[in-house]
């Protein structure tokens, strides 16, 4: 110890005053505690050296006979030996102090919060709803299983009649202190009553329905409004309607998880619905009108002469409502003609002199993009 400059150590001159040595200590203790460090073995030893110094700089007496003839009384610095190169905070008297510097996270600081509020657990439930219902809303009743108070002890635990009893060991606090003797001085610190697990009481008398639990799992019917307009993977969150908290805390919420059936004609993209339409070529050809079914039943619509195959017609507001304000989406519907197939002799020749009389015609479609095509190939 003679060897070592414990004003170096920690960093202060020799005029530092004890407001400053215990600054400087704090400061470096904090930087290289093993609990910070645990992998790097120079940051256990500059720790165990940052103690020693303190140790004696600390302590006037030791801190005079060390300015005088540099080294300090022995066996009143070399208590340090007993801690083992501060293999276990956790049961040596620095773990408390550390405690008071890092909090719960760091050395002796395993301060229990098992009976802190804590917030119930969230319930999740799926649920299938046809592509109609999922449009337009509905309401479904769900059973849930969920964990609520004892309706028998009335969530106390219990027996009916008697009531949890004072811990006699804790006198209620949840909380046993212990006072410590260290280098730095006699230290009052607090643990967990083991007898009453920190609740500060006990119960003599359990209920016999929840078995002294104060809780029981019961079976629920919640009703649930589906909005107009969910669609598949959303989730809706009922506020409380999940697992029951603990210590005080606020229940958990239900969450329910949509799956949409498929429909057999419909298509959805947000609020926008497609559908395939079939139409006869000759419909195609000459126009008409035919029946579209929507969300909302069937209707007429006019298909004008010439439509393509491929041809897009939109239906203004005839979509999935809005889940987010007011209004729909649209409907869109996808022509697809027709091709007839077995026709009879007499049907082909007919579609050949229509062919012959419509694309050799000098009509000013003539120029066609079959045409076209043909003279592109020299035929």
């Amino acid at each position: 110890m003679a060897s070592k400059d414990y004003y170096e150590i920690l960093g202060v001159d020799k005029n530092a005053t004890d407001d400053d040595i215990k600054k400087a200590y704090r400061r470096l203790a904090k930087q290289y505690h093993p609990d910070v460090n645990k992998d790097d073995k120079d940051a256990e030893a500059k720790f165990k050296e940052i103690n020693e110094a303190y140790e004696v700089l600390s302590d006037p007496q030791k801190r005079a006979q060390y300015d005088q003839f540099g080294t300090a009384d022995p066996n009143a610095a070399g208590g340090f030996g007993g801690f083992g190169g501060f293999g276990d905070f956790g049961q040596s008297p620095f773990g408390d102090i550390f405690d008071m510097f890092f909090g719960d996270g760091f050395g002796g600081g395993r301060r229990d919060r098992r009976n802190a509020p804590q917030r119930g657990a969230d319930i999740r439930y799926d649920i299938e709803l046809t592509f109609e219902e999922a449009a337009f809303g509905t309401k479904k009743d769900v059973k849930i299983n969920r964990t609520e108070p004892c309706p028998e002890c009335g969530g106390s635990g219990a027996r009916k009649g008697t009531s949890p009893e004072t811990c006699p060991h804790c006198h209620g606090t949840g909380q046993i202190q212990f006072a410590q003797n260290t280098a730095f001085g006699r230290f009052v610190t607090s643990r967990t009553c083991d007898r009453c697990g920190g609740k500060g009481t006990i119960i003599t008398d359990p209920c016999p329905h929840c078995h002294g639990r104060g809780t029981v799992k019961r079976q629920r019917t919640v009703n649930i409004n589906i909005p107009a307009g969910i669609d598949d993977g959303q989730i809706l969150t009922l506020s409380g309607e999940g697992e029951l908290g603990k210590n005080g805390g606020s229940p958990g919420d239900l969450l329910i998880a949509v799956k949409v059936k498929p429909h057999k004609v419909f298509r959805r993209q947000g609020a926008d619905v497609y559908c395939d339409i079939p139409i006869s070529f000759v419909t195609a050809a000459l126009g008409g009108d035919i029946e579209v079914l929507t969300l909302d039943g069937k209707i007429k619509y006019h298909i004008p002469e010439g439509t393509q195959p491929g041809t897009q017609f939109k239906l203004k507001g005839k979509g999935i409502p809005y889940i987010r304000g007011y209004g729909r989406g649209d409907q869109y519907i996808n022509v697809i003609v027709d091709i007839p197939k077995g026709l009879t002799q007499e049907q082909k020749d007919i579609l050949r002199q229509f062919e012959a009389s419509y694309y050799n015609s000098d009509s000013s479609e003539k120029k066609s993009f079959f045409t076209k095509v043909k003279d592109a190939l020299g035929g």
